[in-house]
């Protein structure tokens, strides 16, 4: 009886909401990354190829 009230208790506070919500914007941004993984991998590499280009004609 004493462990479901302190489940409870546990669950009613709110102290802990502000890490939930960035463990759940952390979760959603590596989902993300893993769907996109291929077209963020292209972007970048582009983007470099840019700036090496550049930087070779100074």
């Amino acid at each position: 009886m004493r462990k479901k009230k302190g489940f409870q208790d546990f669950f009613r506070e709110e102290d802990g909401m502000g890490t939930v919500e960035v463990i759940l914007i952390i979760v959603v941004l590596v989902g993300l990354v893993i769907l996109f993984k291929s077209q963020i991998t292209t972007i970048v590499q582009s983007l470099f190829g840019k700036i090496t280009a550049k930087t070779d004609k100074l």
